[in-house]
């Protein structure tokens, strides 16, 4: 599971919520959570969005090499 998807389901929100809160297109939410799209590679802005709707670090939406 990503670091977005598991963010976002401990705050109980749902993707379309997420998008609403954040601006964030909820086609890219979907994308970076299935891995579609790498969240690493987002825009500077996008991440600042999603971090504070979700009270976290930008960092913490990171995916990080295993």
């Amino acid at each position: 599971m990503s670091n977005l998807k598991n963010i976002r389901s401990q705050r109980g929100l749902s993707q379309s919520k997420l998008a609403e809160l954040s601006g964030v297109n909820l086609r890219m939410i979907q994308y970076y959570e299935q891995g579609v799209k790498d969240i690493n590679s987002a825009q500077a802005n996008t991440l600042y969005q999603l971090a504070k709707v979700l009270e976290c670090n930008i960092e913490d939406l990171l995916e990080r090499d295993v």
